[in-house]
Order: structure tokens, then C-alpha cells, then sequence
């Protein structure tokens, strides 16, 4: 079956048996992947009532705030890097766990398959050398260990795809996940400590209550492991990314998508930024990031202090959307003016959510010296 034909099977069975996703499943038949499950209204649309919202008090617990948060509607664990192979091939990579529950509550039932969260999980992988964006996803219900998560020690997980430490400390991490043609098994490291982006893990993305997650990452992983593409198993060593964030309806209602930077420069700094982009295409002023130094020092950017501008643009020939895949980035108070370009302009996750992540190279300089680096990239919100 093709990746649309189970995304379409996923959404008959959430409207046969009335259950909701953050948006709207009934009518006359089930809706269209690409029209109804956008990102944007998994986390910014319908009825809230009953969940819990992000609270600018709470500040992010660890190691309890690794596991899940059923009461929220919606959390992800987002796993991102760049990878050198042995032989000198490149790769970037993707492994995404995300969690929506249904409804605020649920009756006790008297049934093992009783659950009010479903899971999503998305795999890519990309190829540099070979010129392909390889990508997958699954779904699961948070039932019978199918799929779930923990906090000591972590794990997250749907059917065979796993995050999981390798002690009981969180890092190491193992990650281990396969579809046709590709795999990954890879190692991510401590270094350095997590990043509390927003307001110390409080990221307001919204004018009202509650219109923000709480928002942390692991912003540098040194990673080792092998890459499998076809038959090849690739060695492998680079640097991952983790964000992780949980909400309900962070976003404000005029947000359309955003524009989101991880960036990891070879003077062992580390920058986030995430533009959202307004139903005009203008930048709202709750845009925001972080800049964290080589020591772990964190600089929080705003709006106005970061100037983002696209150069150049590539149009997918299977959904039609153009996406502004190569940009500039300077942030002048620190003297800073990045050039970020895709590995391959090809990187759509043209799957029953639709957006682009990939992998970029970052060209640039600092106070006058020249920087390089990795990096990824996602931009959701586009139409064609």
C-alpha cells in the first residue's frame, strides 16, 4: 500500500470510530491526507478544553520531563544530525517520535486496547553522495506496548523504531530504526547540557494563554554508529540534534507555518531559530531562538534581532509546493551572517503530514573570521 493509501486507511479508522486529532474528521468521507493533516492544525486548531496548556511557571524537570505528557494534546521527540561516513559519503538523518491524544480523558474499559493517544513516527534519511532523500513513517496506538514512552530510563518507541537509553542515565541514546532500503543504528553522546529554550523552557508561539510549549534541547550529540542504504552498511560519525517539546494549541491563530534552523557552526557553537510565518508571509513577532556558546552559554534572540531572507527556491514535482530551501541569516549584534544550503534540495516529507526537513551546510562568518557548519532545516505551511 502506498504511503498516501495509509494515511488515508489511519484517518477512515480515526472517523469510523469517532475519535479526534486536533481537527475535524467528519463529513461525507475521510479527509484527504494533504488537505487536512497539516501541522499547524495538528497543534493550533479545535477544541481545547479539558488538556493542560503550557504554564509559564513550570520549569522543565529532568529526568522526568524526558517522559511523556498525556494531558497535553500534543509532544514530539525530534531527533536530527549530520553524519560523516567512513569511505567519506555524507548523510543526514531524521527520527521523529510524536504523540496526539484524542480526547482530555477517557473512561476506565474494561479492554487492553483502550487508549487515548496515537502515535506517529517519521524516519529520512538523506544520501548525499547518492543523490536520495529516503523517508517513511508509522502509526500506532499507545495500547498493548504497540507504542509509548518512558522517563527512567527513557524510551520512546512505536512498533520496532526506538529511542532509548543505554544506561540509566539519558545519554548515551541508541537509536535504531529500518524501513525498505534504509536504516540507521546509531549511538548519540553526552557533551553538553540542555538548552531550556523560550522563557527557562517556556516558548510562547501565541497572544493567548497557553499559546506556547515548553521547549527544551540537546543541541550537540556526538553520534557513531552505521547508516544502512540498500545492502551498504555505512560506519559512521557526526553530531546530532534533540528537540523537545510538548503544548496544546501553541500557535496563534494567524500563524501559518514556520521556518526552523538548527545549526551546529565549527566553533563550537550552536543556534536555533524558528521564524513563524504569518498568513501574509510575514514574520510574527513571537519568532524566536537561542545562540549557545562553546562553554553552554545561552544568548536568547527575538524578532528583531535576527534578519532572515531566502535566496533561492525549488518546487517539488510530486506535491507542486515551492519551498525557499537556500537562506541568509545574520544576527548583527553578534556579527554573524550565515548561508544555509541544502545537501539535496529534495527533502520532503511528502507523507500524511507534508513539510520539508533536511539536512543543510552553512557557510558564513563571525566578527570577521569565517565559520562553517551543519545543520537541519524545516519548513511546514507551504501550499502550492
Amino acid at each position: 500500500m502506498s504511503r498516501r493509501g495509509r494515511a488515508l486507511v489511519f484517518l477512515a479508522v480515526l472517523a469510523s470510530v469517532g475519535l479526534y486529532l486536533g481537527l475535524s474528521l467528519t463529513g461525507d468521507r475521510a479527509p484527504a491526507a494533504r488537505d487536512e493533516l497539516r501541522v499547524v492544525d495538528l497543534l493550533g486548531k479545535g477544541d481545547t478544553s479539558g488538556y493542560r496548556r503550557a504554564d509559564p511557571t513550570y520549569r522543565p524537570t529532568l529526568p522526568s520531563d524526558h517522559g511523556p505528557h498525556p494531558d497535553f494534546r500534543s509532544e514530539w521527540w525530534y531527533f536530527t544530525g549530520n553524519l560523516q561516513g567512513a569511505d567519506g559519503g555524507r548523510f543526514g538523518f531524521q527520527l521523529t517520535f510524536f504523540r496526539f491524544a484524542l480526547t482530555p480523558a477517557i473512561a476506565p474499559r474494561d479492554s487492553r486496547w483502550a487508549t487515548r493517544q496515537i502515535w506517529m513516527a517519521h524516519l529520512a534519511l538523506t544520501d548525499v553522495a547518492g543523490r536520495r532523500f529516503h523517508r517513511d513513517e508509522r502509526f500506532g496506538r499507545g495500547a498493548l506496548g504497540l507504542a509509548g514512552a518512558a522517563a527512567e530510563p527513557f524510551r520512546v518507541w512505536l512498533d520496532d523504531w526506538h529511542a532509548a537509553s543505554t544506561g540509566e542515565a539519558f545519554l548515551p541514546l541508541r537509536l535504531t530504526a529500518g524501513a525498505k532500503g534504509f536504516a540507521i543504528d546509531l549511538q548519540l553522546h553526552d557533551l553538553r547540557p540542555p538548552v531550556l529554550q523560550g522563557a527557562v523552557g517556556y516558548s510562547a508561539k501565541g497572544p493567548g494563554p497557553g499559546n506556547a510549549s515548553h521547549y527544551y534541547s540537546h543541541t550537540r550529540m556526538p553520534v557513531t554508529g552505521t547508516v544502512r542504504v540498500a545492502a551498504k552498511l555505512n560506519p559512521v560519525r557526526g553530531t546530532a540534534w534533540l528537540d523537545r517539546e510538548w503544548s496544546t494549541s501553541a500557535l496563534g491563530p494567524d500563524v501559518e507555518g514556520w521556518d526552523w534552523f538548527a545549526l551546529q557552526l565549527d566553533d563550537g557553537r550552536d543556534l536555533m531559530y524558528y521564524r513563524l510565518r504569518k498568513r501574509d508571509g510575514s514574520s510574527d513577532p513571537l519568532s524566536a531562538g537561542s545562540l549557545v556558546s562553546a562553554s553552554g552559554q545561552v544568548t536568547a534572540l527575538d524578532a528583531a534581532s535576527v534578519e532572515l531572507r531566502p535566496r533561492r527556491y525549488w518546487t517539488s514535482a510530486d506535491s507542486g509546493v515551492t519551498y525557499p530551501v537556500a537562506w541568509t541569516l545574520e544576527i548583527p549584534a553578534e556579527g554573524l551572517r550565515l548561508d544555509v544550503e541544502p545537501w539535496l534540495d529534495g527533502q520532503e516529507m511528502d507523507l500524511s503530514v507534508r513539510y520539508w526537513e533536511g539536512a543543510v551546510r552553512v557557510d558564513g562568518s563571525g566578527a570577521g573570521h569565517s565559520l562553517n557548519g551543519d545543520g537541519y532545516l524545516e519548513m511546514t505551511g507551504y501550499r502550492p
